[in-house]
């Protein structure tokens, strides 16, 4: 019987709302081997070689606003030849962080929070004191990893696996009931 995944959990990737000073909290991430090798694992690349983040938080609406870089680099198969190639990335955050629905953290009753629904990204939210932000990193990397690596300049041609494709367009029948009445 398979076990479902445990939940991973970056270290120093939890930000407590309740003791945030005014002027916010700077967090510094850099996953160690085994965290990174976690991460790999969960992306289905073959190495996350480095990982460096940064980020500020500070309240916003009742919640926090986090916004920062992500830096990095993953190993991954190439789509043509199977051999290892690298991605350098480079990604900004700037996410919204709500409470739950926790009354002893929610905001107050008569404050009104605005929630673009048809803005680029809805809020994401979060359980009591604290936000963890590990789900946020790895679901940045995961969007800025090349689903389709492959080396500069490689292609199938260069392995003799041109595609065949059909010589005449389908649209050909087409232009021979085109009218030359111009």
């Amino acid at each position: 019987m398979r076990r479902p995944p445990q939940q991973l959990h970056l270290a120093g990737a939890s930000i407590r709302l309740d003791s945030m000073p005014v002027t916010g909290r700077d967090v510094s991430i850099a996953p160690g081997d085994e965290e990174r090798a976690a991460i790999a694992v969960q992306l289905g690349v073959t190495s996350l070689d480095q990982l460096q983040v940064t980020l500020h938080a500070v309240k916003f609406r009742g919640g926090i606003r986090v916004t920062g870089r992500l830096t990095g680099e993953v190993t991954q198969p190439s789509v043509v030849t199977l051999e290892p190639v690298r991605q350098q990335l480079a990604e900004p955050i700037d996410r919204i962080f709500l409470p739950g629905g926790e009354k002893d953290f929610a905001a107050a009753a008569n404050t009104e929070i605005f929630v673009d629904l048809e803005g680029d990204d809805i809020p994401d939210h979060f359980e009591g004191p604290e936000a963890d932000l590990t789900d946020l990193i790895v679901e940045t990397l995961a969007l800025a990893v090349d689903l389709y690596p492959r080396a500069p300049g490689e292609s199938l041609e260069d392995l003799g696996l041109a595609p065949d494709l059909p010589e005449e367009s389908p649209f050909a029948a087409l232009k021979a009931l085109k009218r030359e009445d111009k």
